[in-house]
């Protein structure tokens, strides 16, 4: 018989909080200076990089014209539904 992947049950208040930290940037934020530090990075480039990447694709998407955004949408959604074999 395969293993089951047993999931700790949450009760309701820590399964709300848990879903409010995945929707906000603060709670990830504060997570993602936790890890750096904890590897040892520079807490103020994993900030400064945080702050590019989240200003990034929507940078990108301004820039793009509606047909171009169209054709990636397209490419991606092939690459996501692509058949294996």
């Amino acid at each position: 018989m395969p293993e089951r992947s047993r999931k700790k049950s949450l009760d309701l208040n820590q399964l709300a909080k848990s879903i409010a930290d995945e929707t906000t940037d603060e709670a990830t934020a504060a997570e993602l200076q936790a890890k750096a530090i904890a590897q040892g990075k520079n807490p103020a480039a994993v900030a400064l990089g945080r702050l590019g990447g989240l200003k990034g694709g929507q940078a990108r998407a301004a820039k793009l014209s509606a047909k171009e955004r169209s054709e990636i949408a397209k490419k991606a959604a092939q690459a996501r539904w692509k058949k294996e074999e």
